[in-house]
């Protein structure tokens, strides 16, 4: 063959390959990831919006059509480290983009399930992650795909190749940090929060440019540490994060205390503010630490460009039972009296649903959505828990050989009413909808000391079922009433996040495998199907063609099998998997 004749050929592989291989992506712009909420071709933020609502506008599949959806395409995350998938894919230009655990992440086809690239960080022996080895989700900006890992770093790869285009260190994994959270883009810089309060880490919710990965600012999230701004290379203080030093910590402990923004965050651009929750205060034993013990188990909405804190709200003061604050704050609007108000709602692991006022922070309303709380007795009139100061663990040091204080069963259990799995929130039935657990547990405290890289609880605890029948109930909420409006149970403990859509559905996953499809008004359920392994990841929904697809990661894991005592027994049967599924009409 001739060299006209082999160029001919060339030309001709190329343009077969060209018209084989998915288009390349556009650059996500900021624009794109404000307007995500209300696009239907793009999934391009955690959260399907950056209020974090997880509502989509399409209505192709609906309670009428949902049970004809057929699976059109599984990708195997594959490899042995299976573990739990938790994360949330994200959709761009007909590329998906998804996290598997062990921190990787993965470019696939979304037209066919190929792959594309994948990208497996080189983890060092002796990371700690708390509660499983897993990833929820990347974010996308420009040409980068960015992610966080369990080793503490953030990594931003080119989202054609799966190439490093910089890596930058976030915290000392040595010290117990690493990173779980998908992180969020606001106004070009990525936002995220770090892990590790089982372990005495400082909290830290921390901005980086997202082109380059130059730290913009740092703000710690227990009260005495200073947070700082980086402005032309230049590094100025930024004010201590809510007051002096040891104003609601006794010593030295606000040095080692926790409150880690572990779960990430979302923004509202009405009033342009980041809320971010805060974990456990460090240790467990509250005996050790008297106070309120500022901020952790809070919502604090932050000033996106500078790191300061605008308002706080604490939904557990002196923490005891590890019930966290770090559950999602979604931003929504309601009418009253002829007034929009501007809200968010979060159901927190104590047990109790609060509707703030986000732009100050004021207490709108609490009610309890767990069916049993036996820690508080109700909330004041400015939302603090009334405590029932006999079901608080004990003090050590009260008891003969100070060993262990007395033991007490408390609900809901250490694992929360609601876990880190976010719910959603529907505009069209004004509810929300809450993946929710009833189990209780029982604690007691023990005397313990700060090591760096050691655990640092100072409890003991064991988690059993309140229910024989069921332990995971997703429940419709109306936040303007605190009633329940329907609920789904379920027997095994729920630990994947909910969609909620314009087709009159909520979309959730379950342990037992099963990917379930209720009618947003009554719950019945629309629609299941089985992905062969527990789903404790969020599903999304996007259109493509003209048509409508659902996808979501399965694989079973997390947290509940690692720390579920009583309840692990329950879950112990169930296979481990590493899969995405993705769904749609036939036409």
């Amino acid at each position: 063959m001739n060299n006209k004749g082999m160029k001919a050929v060339l030309s001709l592989s190329v343009l077969i390959s060209i018209a084989l291989s998915p288009a390349v992506s556009a650059n996500v712009t900021d624009k794109d990831i404000l307007n995500d909420q209300a696009t239907t071709d793009d999934v391009v933020s955690y959260g399907m919006g950056l209020k974090g609502q997880r509502y989509s506008p399409l209505s192709k599949i609906n309670g009428d059509t949902v049970k004809e959806i057929r699976p059109v395409w599984a990708f195997s995350l594959g490899g042995e480290k299976q573990r739990g998938q938790e994360s949330q894919p994200l959709i761009k230009d007909g590329v998906m983009y998804v996290t598997g655990s062990y921190s990787r992440v993965y470019a696939i086809d979304a037209n066919t399930g190929d792959e594309l690239w994948q990208y497996d960080a080189r983890l060092p022996d002796g990371i700690m992650p708390c509660c499983d080895v897993i990833n929820r989700g990347v974010a996308l900006y420009g040409e980068l795909v960015i992610f966080g890992t369990l080793d503490a770093k953030l990594v931003a790869l080119n989202k054609d190749t799966g190439k490093v285009v910089w890596k930058k260190k976030v915290e000392d994994y040595k010290a117990g940090y690493s990173i779980t959270a998908a992180p969020i883009i606001v106004k070009g810089k990525i936002i995220t929060g770090v892990a590790g309060g089982e372990f005495g880490v400082v909290g830290k919710v921390r901005a980086y440019d997202a082109v380059n990965g130059q730290l913009v600012w740092e703000r710690p999230t227990v009260e005495g540490h200073m947070g700082y701004i980086w402005k032309d290379g230049k590094k100025t203080e930024n004010g201590i994060s809510g007051g002096k030093p040891g104003q609601t910590w006794p010593g030295d402990l606000w040095k080692s205390g926790g409150a880690a923004p572990w779960l990430g965050g979302t923004y509202d651009p009405d009033v342009d503010l980041l809320f971010f929750g805060t974990g456990n205060p460090a240790p467990w034993n509250s005996h050790l630490r008297p106070g309120d013990n500022l901020y952790s188990s809070s919502r604090l909405a932050i000033d996106p460009d500078t790191g300061k804190i605008v308002w706080h709200f604490q939904s557990t003061p002196h923490d005891g039972w590890d019930f966290d604050g770090v559950n999602e704050l979604i931003s929504f609007d309601y009418q009253e009296n002829g007034k929009t108000i501007k809200a968010a709602g979060s159901a927190d692991r104590n047990g109790f649903f609060y509707v703030l006022n986000r732009e100050n922070g004021d207490y709108i309303r609490g009610f309890p959505f767990a069916d049993k709380i036996t820690w508080a007795s109700g909330l004041d009139k400015d939302g603090r828990p009334i405590y029932v100061d006999s079901n608080r663990p004990g003090d050590p040091s009260d008891s003969k050989d100070g060993t262990q204080g007395t033991s007490v069963v408390s609900a809901p259990a250490f694992l929360g009413a609601k876990n880190w799995m976010p719910m959603a929130y529907s505009k069209d039935t004004e509810l929300f909808y809450v993946p929710s657990n009833e189990w209780e547990m029982d604690i007691w405290n023990e005397p313990t000391a700060y090591k760096k890289g050691a655990a640092y609880l100072g409890a003991g605890f064991t988690i059993k079922p309140i229910n024989e029948a069921y332990i995971g109930v997703l429940k419709a909420i109306d936040p303007k009433t605190g009633k329940e409006v329907w609920r789904y149970q379920n027997y095994a403990p729920l630990w994947g996040g909910v969609l909620a859509t314009a087709g009159n559905l909520v979309f959730m996953g379950n342990p037992e495998g099963y990917l379930l499809a209720f009618d947003a008004k009554t719950g019945q359920v629309k629609y299941k199907f089985n992905t062969g392994s527990g789903i404790v990841g969020s599903p999304v929904t996007w259109e493509m063609d003209g048509e409508q697809y659902i996808s979501v990661l399965s694989g079973w894991g997390g947290a509940v099998p690692l720390w579920g005592g009583d309840v692990a027994q329950r879950v112990k049967h169930f296979n481990q998997g590493g899969s995405v599924w993705t769904f749609k009409l036939p036409k």
